[in-house]
């Protein structure tokens, strides 16, 4: 596809922080002849919308630090998560399939007593998490382990129940910090986080209670007094993990980072103060007594300065890379994990959080699956440029892969004697400069809001309830008209795909439509 070398330089604003990276790579680099494997760290934060971003155009929030990511490496305009809700497009990250053949595809929980873990004041070592990956099936960190890399993940699991045969510990990675369960982590002062680190005696994933959080009730009057702040715990112990790493050893970090997703709160500090005054007409209130969020006042601050917040890490982590001497041969991939969310008095269209795109969080339209995408790799990916290659989270696998230098990928993983789905085409050469193979299709699949998506070119097709609906993005990106009707050719066509692609799961169960 088209990458213009000028343009996201241009489109990001003039405030934003110098970002630079020194040094240069040869070309022996990413294919591991002659020179050290590149690290590669990944930053994917929790329903970040396409328009959140100053370099998406996000006019209220200040995201000096991405944005400068962006001026130093690749925007990418046409980028998809695997599914419009956490758990399922972190799976499609992770496996390297799309929704239809993987074995997560949807927010299945599992509790047991939950009272006691989730709203009780003493944690118990009970079952509580998702629907944990396919053990059979190979995961990101267990490629890049293989290949070398020393592996660590700090935020979001949301791979596997505690005690099930998908935790960290058992698929790669070497260290772990964060929830293991996307529930929990609907609450930014909790009462207990999970880690896994070897070099402190853990064997598997162990609980961390937050003692100085517990005399605090977790809902209600005196919850603000909870002093623990998990996102801030997650990074610091991110950053921890980065500083101890080896210069002479590659690695790959995964930062799953919660922010800014579901409950409005955070410590109250310059940055969310800076906020209220710039938004002090506008006296909000959001979340629900109660519920899974406790209320929050002044919420279009406290959006406003999660998403800072954020920010505010990812400025770190390059700043730990330098003062490294890492950041010559760091790869940084930042991007969302799906769509924005209105959750805990989120308000998307105060900020234009869909980015002119229609739909948020659940939904198979563009706002629900777009999202923002930034490659910065020193002297090997050109700074400010932008792609419209499309490309969806099943296609980092192999991409990673190559850069990793693994050469017999996909044969070497896949499992024998089964057909092992592995759905990414690697989008290397479009950051390296080369000839990028496209797509025929990107395929999604959503069975909470019983939706299915294929885009096909420019011609989008969506499945609600088994009832087909057809756009032409290249003319119509809001989604506006159905030409499901005028195009029965094309509809027909896309929905064989769908029957192509669909594999049957009695656990995330989709209509198909009739063909």
């Amino acid at each position: 596809m088209k990458v213009n070398r000028n343009t996201a330089a241009a489109s990001v604003p003039a405030v934003a922080a110098a970002f630079v990276f020194g040094g240069a790579f040869s070309a022996g680099a990413a294919s591991g002849k002659n020179e050290r494997k590149p690290n590669i760290i990944v930053v994917m934060c929790d329903d970040m919308g396409y328009g959140d971003l100053g370099c998406y155009g996000q006019p209220y929030i200040s995201t000096p630090n991405i944005d400068s990511l962006a001026r130093a490496g690749m925007r990418f305009t046409q980028a998809y998560a695997g599914s419009p809700v956490s758990a399922p497009s972190r799976a499609s990250f992770m496996t390297g399939q799309h929704s239809g053949h993987c074995e997560v595809r949807g927010n299945r929980e599992y509790w047991k007593n939950v009272d006691t873990v989730y709203y009780g004041t003493h944690p118990e070592p009970v079952r509580v998490g998702q629907h944990p990956y396919d053990p059979s099936h190979v995961i990101l960190p267990e490629i890049m382990k293989a290949n070398g890399y020393e592996t660590g993940m700090f935020g979001k699991w949301a791979g596997g129940y505690e005690g099930s045969a998908s935790t960290p510990d058992k698929r790669g990675v070497d260290e772990y910090y964060g929830y293991i369960c996307q529930f929990q982590a609907h609450l930014y002062y909790p009462n207990f986080l999970n880690r896994y680190r070897p070099e402190l005696g853990d064997t598997a994933v162990t609980r961390v209670v937050l003692e100085e959080n517990l005399p605090y009730p977790m809902f209600g009057n005196g919850y603000e007094k909870r002093p623990l702040y998990s996102a801030d715990l997650i990074h610091r112990e991110a950053m921890g993990w980065l500083d101890r790493r080896d210069p002479g050893k590659p690695f790959f970090g995964m930062f799953t980072y919660t922010l800014p997703h579901a409950e409005l709160a955070q410590p109250s500090d310059s940055l969310l103060n800076g906020y209220k005054k710039k938004f002090f007409r506008d006296h909000t209130w959001g979340g629900q007594e109660g519920s899974r969020y406790n209320p929050s006042e002044h919420t279009h601050a406290q959006f406003a300065a999660m998403i800072s917040r954020l920010d505010a890490y990812v400025g770190e982590v390059v700043d730990k890379l330098r003062e490294k001497g890492l950041a010559d041969n760091t790869i940084v991939i930042f991007t969302s994990d799906n769509g924005p969310h209105e959750e805990g008095g989120a308000d998307p269209t105060f900020f234009g959080r869909d980015g002119k795109l229609k739909g948020l969080k659940r939904s198979c339209h563009e706002g629900g699956i777009r999202v923002p995408f930034i490659v910065c790799w020193p002297g090997r990916v050109a700074a400010g440029s932008e792609s419209d290659h499309q490309l969806a989270f099943y296609d980092v696998m192999p991409t990673l892969a190559e850069v990793a230098g693994e050469r017999k990928f996909p044969g070497r993983f896949a499992v024998k004697g089964k057909q092992d789905y592995f759905d990414g085409i690697s989008f290397l050469p479009e950051l390296l400069g080369g000839e990028q193979p496209e797509h025929d299709f990107l395929y999604w699949e959503f069975a909470e809001t019983d939706q299915i998506g294929v885009r096909m070119g420019d011609w989008k097709l969506i499945v609600k309830k088994g009832v087909p609906e057809l756009y032409d993005l290249a003319t119509d990106i809001h989604e506006d008209r159905d030409l499901a009707g005028e195009r029965p050719d094309l509809v027909a066509r896309m929905v064989d795909i769908i029957y192509g692609e669909h594999t049957p799961s009695d656990l995330f169960k989709v209509t198909l439509p009739r063909r």
